[in-house]
Order: structure tokens, then sequence, then C-alpha cells
């Protein structure tokens, strides 16, 4: 059994990780061997009765039901050790409406979920948040369940928004209030330190300790609280989330690493420092002019740093970066993060 793990976190013996709202759909790219990667398609034909037959085979008509890209992220994360499930919300994404038809899109019940947790305080993760635990909450009810409950960092900004080049300030619409969430079911709790959540399976981590010296925030970010603006690069309410699968080591989920993805996951590895990291997938936010330089350098600390068994880079990594990373990771450890993929992830031993 792997030492110096935080009080109270859980190995477990499986972790399936369902992604809801992503910026790109790809199902039809080949998974490379070995890869825990599961394509939308596939698992979908899984669950969809034949509709036909022809010359021996089953005919299955799924194409109707693939889910829908947009600008945001959201994943939801399944643990299980023995005969113990917990089902998390990684982030929400912006618009309710996809967030919607895309579970129902991928059939997830949404009783099942017990928690949501929020990564940091932008629209695009955010968003989307009253509605949904709405959903949520009015499902595990007609069960006789419990609220959900809704974990948010207690730093709540009035509204962000990125000051381009141009002069132009590009603003993000108004997250959703915790008395909105409140009101939707949800059973707000705020977390600004790292804690367990779900009795120890997953791990919220706390302020990100910026240790790399070219992960420098986000270039043009502003915070808005009332009337007054500031520049706020660093976006310190950010916090990733961990899991630990035996045998395999420690994901790393990170919606948006405007903290660095390097940062973060060396976050992860100074809590579990006697596991390696088995998974990083989420938002890399390597986009844009300035970001872009910052390419070379992560992915060599990815590789040399930090050395994942797999990388699923999506939302607001951009195209340059996957590409880099596909180059160094391809073939066997770049497993993308798109729309309606599913990965497992099984215990392997002690």
């Amino acid at each position: 059994m792997a030492r110096d793990i935080p009080d109270g976190i859980t190995a477990l013996d499986e972790l399936e990780i369902l992604v809801v709202v992503d910026n790109e759909t790809d199902t039809l790219s080949s998974v490379d061997d070995g890869v825990p990667q599961i394509p939308e398609v596939v698992h979908l034909a899984a669950r969809t009765p034949a509709s036909r037959h022809h010359d021996g085979h089953e005919c299955k008509t799924v194409f109707d039901h693939l889910c829908c890209g947009c600008h945001g992220f959201s994943a939801l994360v399944t643990g299980r050790c023995g005969n113990r499930r917990h089902s998390l919300l990684f982030d929400v994404g912006p618009y309710p409406e996809i967030w919607l038809d895309n579970a129902r899109r991928l059939d997830i019940d949404l009783a099942t979920i017990g928690h949501i947790f929020l990564s940091h305080w932008h629209y695009d993760h955010s968003g989307g948040l009253p509605r949904v635990v709405e959903a949520i909450s009015a499902a595990r009810a007609a069960k006789g369940l419990g609220q959900p409950v809704v974990d948010l960092h207690p730093d709540r900004p009035d509204q962000r928004g990125i000051l381009l080049p141009s002069g132009v300030m590009i603003m993000l619409p108004a997250d959703p209030t915790f008395e909105a969430i409140e009101q939707a079911g949800g059973e707000v709790i705020r977390h600004s330190e790292a804690h367990p959540v779900c009795d120890g399976f997953f791990f919220g981590s706390g302020a990100i300790d910026r240790v790399t010296e070219y992960e420098t925030g986000l270039f043009g970010h502003h915070t808005f609280r009332n009337a007054s603006g500031a520049p706020d690069p660093l976006i310190m309410d950010e916090r990733f989330l961990a899991a630990w699968v035996r045998g395999r080591g420690i994901t790393v989920f990170s919606a948006c690493s405007h903290a660095g993805i390097v940062n973060a996951c060396l976050g992860a590895l100074s809590r579990f420092p006697s596991l390696s990291v088995d998974l990083v997938l989420g938002g890399y936010h390597l986009a844009g002019k300035t970001m872009e330089q910052r390419i070379e350098a992560t992915v060599r600390d990815l590789r040399d740093r930090i050395a994942p068994r797999l990388v699923a880079p999506g939302h607001c990594t951009g195209w340059r970066a996957k590409a880099r990373l596909a180059q160094v990771f391809a073939p066997g450890r770049y497993a993308p993060s798109v729309v309606g993929t599913l990965y497992r992830l099984v215990a392997t031993g002690d």
C-alpha cells in the first residue's frame, strides 16, 4: 500500500470518467492499443438495441444520439471501492440545455450524482449550475435521496473578463450566486483549503502553488467586484481534483489550468509523494498567442518532470498544443478529451 497519502483518501478499485461537455467532438478517431478510452459511438452502441438485422449482424442507429460540443467543460467522475460507489460532477459547462441534453444522450442517471465540484469561477465552467443542480436535485428527491452537495470556492467574483491586445475587454457572463444554487436545491459548501471529497474517494485541492517560472497565469485576465475591476492573472480560486486508483497512481483533473497544468500536477504529487501520475485530464489552457509561448516548456516538463501514463487534453488546450502533445505522447499515451468519450481506469494491484 502506498504511503504518504492525505488523511481520509481512499484507494479506488475503478474510476470511470465520462466527458459531458467539451469543445470538441470526435467519435471516429482510432484509440491506441492499451489506452483505456472508449469512443462515444462504441459505448453508445453497447447500450442501444438493434433496429434491424442484416446478414446476421445487428444494426444499431446511434448517430442521432451523439453529444454536442461547446466552449466549456464538464466530466462525470465515478469511483468504486468494493461495493461502494460515488459519482461526482466536475464542473457543468456554460449552458444548462447543452449539459442536460448531453446527459440524456449519454443515458446518465441524474439521481446517482451526489456531489458537484466547481474548479473555478468562470462561466464556461459554472454557468449551468442552477438548472443542472435543479435537475439533479429533483431526480434525487424522486428516489428519496438527499440534496446534491455543491462544493464551491468561497471567493466568488461578480464577473470576469480578458483584456485583448486590441484594447477591448471581452467579458464572461456573471457567475451564478451561492443563493441561486441553494434555491435550485443544492447543499452549498465552501472550501478554500484542500479536503477529501465524497467520503475520501476524491481529493479537492486548495490554492495551487505556482512553482514553474513560465506558468504565470492568464494574460490580460481581470476580475470585477461591484463596480471595481482589477488585473487578476493568477485566478487563485482555481482548484484541481484528484483520485487514486490502486496500482495505477493518481488522476489529475484540471479543468482550465490557469495555474498551469504542470503546477497542478506538481501540486498533486506533493500531496501524494509516493505515487506517480496516471492520467491528466482537462483543459491545459495553451491557446492564444501569449499562452502558446508556453507550449514547449509545458510539454517538456510533462514528459520529463511529471511523466504521466496518459495525457487527455481538452477544452482550452488549443490545437497547437494538442498537436505537440500528440507528437510526444502518442502512440500509447495520448487520449484527448472530447465530448461523450469514456475512460475506465481499473486497479492493477497494491
